[in-house]
């Protein structure tokens, strides 16, 4: 099975079935013949998106469909927002706008983390994004896009307060 097809049957049995951790995808994925290992369903797991969401009292994972639950980093309806608030509580140190950019800085190791969780709002005001280790250049299209997105995230963070 392909790459493409094993993240495809991912994203269709996370809708199908209430999977609460890695060990129990992979037991469905071995019950159709396919075997994965624990690094490479984690590295499918971001690929596609899958978060934890909380179903009652259980946290089970999610994929975020397409186009409608998408929303800008500002509206915290979806699953990707959601995530993008978790995420800057918890890695977010500070956010600077500098012309047309925001400089994002994250604990050492946690800027790919936070950029992943930004790019998957798809928030348009966001360009782009670039993550080194500890920093994340994020560029928007004005320098008023670049003051808006950084006052956001930085409210963001500031929720944990």
């Amino acid at each position: 099975m392909s790459r493409t097809q094993r993240q495809r049957r991912i994203v269709e049995l996370l809708r199908q079935h209430e999977v609460h951790s890695q060990g129990e995808l992979a037991d469905l994925l071995l019950g159709e013949g396919t075997e994965v290992t624990q690094a490479t369903l984690s590295r499918d797991l971001v690929e596609v998106g899958a978060v934890k969401v909380r179903r009652g009292r259980a946290l089970v994972y999610a994929v975020p469909g397409e186009g409608s639950d998408v929303a800008p980093v500002g509206s915290l309806g979806d699953t990707a927002s959601a995530r993008l608030r978790r995420t800057c509580e918890e890695l977010l140190v500070s956010a600077s706008p500098a012309v047309n950019l925001v400089v994002l800085r994250t604990p050492a190791g946690a800027a790919n983390y936070l950029a992943l969780a930004i790019d998957q709002t798809r928030d348009p005001e966001v360009v782009g994004t670039i993550a080194g280790d500890d920093t994340i250049m994020l560029v928007t299209a004005s320098a008023e896009a670049a003051a808006s997105v950084a006052e956001r995230l930085q409210a963001l963070a500031d929720a944990r307060d």
